[in-house]
Order: C-alpha cells, then structure tokens, then sequence
C-alpha cells in the first residue's frame, strides 16, 4: 500500500503504532548510522527480561544475520537478551525485499523481520542501533499498559522541566503532557494537569488543582484551582480560586478573574476585575472595568447568542443582568439590582430596578388593650 511512495524517498522508518515512548533522538541517531554506513539499520536493546520479544542473532563477524521470534526461537536463542525494537530505517531502493517474505514458520504469519535474514544473505545486513533506555520499545497492548506507559511518559517530562528551571512541588500528582511548555522559575503545584498545546511563561504559579489545556498563560500570572480552556492569558493576571474559562476566552494584562466566575467567548481587558460569582459570556470587556458580584450577560435569546459590549472604565453594581445586546458606555455606573435591555451611554447612570417602598407593620393590640 505504501510502495509509492517510499519510491520516492530515500530512506524510510517503518515502526510501530503502540509504541509511544520512542524519542525523536533515537530515530535521528539510526538515519545517521544509516548514512555513515549506507545500511539500513535495525533498532534494538538489551534488556534483562527478554520473553515475548524477537532475538537480535548475530553471525560469527558480529554482523545482524536474522531475528528469530520467541514463538520459532530454541533454547540458545531464548538466551540472547539483545532484542528486536521492530523499528527499521531502510534505503527506500532495499525494501523491494518484502515481496520476498513467506509464511514458513510455526505460526503460518508472515513476519516482516524475515527481511533482516533475506538482506544478509545477499551480503546488505543490516546495522544496529541500541538504544539506551529500553523503555523505548515498550507497547501498548492493554488497558493497564496504557497507564503504565503514561506514567513512564509523564515521569520524562516532568524531569525534562524541572531540568530547566520549573518547580514541581509533587510529580506523583502532577500531569503535564508531553507537548507543554513551561518557562523557567514557574512553580506547578500538586493536583494541577496541563493538556494539549499549552503553553506556560515565566513565574508562573499553577496550583493547586487546577486544569489548563491548549490555553496560554502569561510571565508573572496565577491560576489556582480553575479551569482553563482553548484560552489565551496574557501577563500578571490571577485567575481563580474556582474559575471557568470556556474556549475562546481571551483575559488582558493584570485583568483578574476570581472565585466561581463562568467566561465564555469574552474579552476581559487590561485591568479590569471580575472578582466573584458572575457569568460572562460573548462579551467585550474595556481596560479597567470593575464587574460586581453576581453579574450575569444574559446572551442566549432561545435562538441566537448576542454579544455584549463594556466599554473603558465603566463599573457594573452587584447582582446586574445585562440583557444583551446592549453597549455599557465609557465610564457608565451601572446600579446594584440592575436589569437592563437598552444601551448606557458614556458617563452615565443606569438604574434598572423596582423602586423601594418601606411600608411600616401595624401593631396587633392584645386582648387587653382591646377591653380598655
């Protein structure tokens, strides 16, 4: 299926699908012994276990002369410890070869290793890289070692990190995916997982429990026990206790983002607050905009989402419902209780509550009075 087009190459990795610790170094390292040699190259390593693994079966000069698999392997062979990684580079010109692989073994299967045995005998063995981790070569082939991979993955990258400068105050609680990147002097605290494309500046703090995936987050920022996804952070902001960022969100230099607050699609701008306990959701939020607790953009009609629009400096009061779509002026008050549906122009006051009546409680005379 695949003859096209390695005809066009000029050299070609077969590998495996479950294998997902290989390092890009270690097939970097088997094109150049490929090039140095001009062989193709077999990767392998030695290990202590060999059981279930094909055996590397060298010839007299220390040349790879076959791999025999565990199932077609006698008792010398069971011995050798140097295995098959099941990772080739070959010269694309070689692998005309695999026409001339047959069935003839104690399976009846047709075993792509059988190449190493048809290419020495025509005088093309094959070199040997050995890796020096043998946790390379390592597949997946249930559930449990699915998580024992990760973990050996995860385990990598959190060294790889605080190699580099990033503290991690607990590895053991601490995910961190392969293709994260964390600037030095950030500190991860425990319980927190960084997903995906995420990327992490300088001094940042992490933690405790929080989640972040294909998000950025900015030099100097905090995020502690909040969500955060498909969002961009810029600098010095502070994000939670108990925030949700929801795709598309995208929060200022120095703006905050407090405790139990819901943003959706929104821009919060430079310096602005949205301390506690609001929704946010298709909305563009100015520099310097204070939003009180409990403050809701009512967005969603039914049928369509609208957007809201808060301008420079403006200040929203507590428990305000803005009935989008609407424009909050330049520097407007907005007062607490509010629920408002038309647009607040700059620097003005908008009231959009129940007048207050105070009605005083009439006394309930007793029995006695009423006799008197």
């Amino acid at each position: 299926m695949a003859k096209n087009f390695w005809a066009e190459q000029g050299y070609v990795f077969i590998l495996y699908g479950d294998a997902p610790l290989l390092r890009p170094q270690t097939l970097q390292g088997m094109l150049s012994l490929a090039r140095q040699t001009g062989r193709g190259v077999v990767l392998a390593a030695e290990v202590d276990n060999p059981t279930g693994y094909g055996r590397m079966i060298r010839n007299q000069d220390g040349l790879l002369a076959r791999i025999v698999e565990e199932k077609d392997a006698n008792e010398q062979q069971r011995a050798v410890r140097e295995i098959n990684a099941g990772v080739y580079c070959l010269p694309a010109a070689k692998l005309e070869v695999i026409s001339q692989v047959g069935n003839d073994n104690n399976q009846g299967e047709y075993y792509l290793t059988d190449i190493v045995e048809i290419l020495a005998e025509a005088g093309a063995h094959l070199a040997v890289y050995t890796t020096d981790d043998p946790t390379e070569i390592l597949g997946v082939n249930s559930r449990r070692q699915l998580a024992q991979l990760e973990g050996i993955l995860r385990e990598r990258k959190l060294a790889e990190l605080m190699d580099s400068g990033v503290t991690i105050v607990d590895p053991a609680s601490t995910f961190v995916a392969p293709t994260v990147q964390i600037g030095r002097d950030s500190v991860i605290l425990p319980f927190t997982m960084l997903e995906g494309e995420t990327v992490i500046g300088e001094d940042c703090v992490v933690g405790p429990r929080a989640r972040i995936a294909d998000s950025t987050l900015g030099a100097g920022s905090r995020c502690q026990e909040s969500i955060v996804l498909e969002s961009a952070l810029e600098e010095e902001v502070n994000i939670g206790p108990f925030a949700y960022l929801r795709p598309g969100t995208v929060v200022r230099r120095g703006a905050k983002v407090g405790d139990f607050v819901e943003l959706k699609k929104s821009t919060v701008g430079p310096g602005s607050k949205v301390p506690h306990l609001s929704y946010i959701g298709d909305t563009q939020i100015g520099a310097g905009v204070n939003i009180g607790a409990g403050t809701i953009t009512c967005n969603y009609d039914g049928v369509r989402k609208h957007q809201t629009v808060i301008e420079d400096e403006a200040f929203i009061g507590s428990n305000s419902n803005l009935v989008a779509p609407i424009k909050v002026g330049r520097g407007a008050l907005v007062g607490a209780g509010s629920t408002l549906t038309e647009d607040v122009p700059p620097s003005g006051l908008a009231l959009g509550r129940a007048r207050q009546v105070n009605l005083q409680k009439k006394e309930k005379k007793t029995n006695k009075q009423e006799n008197q």
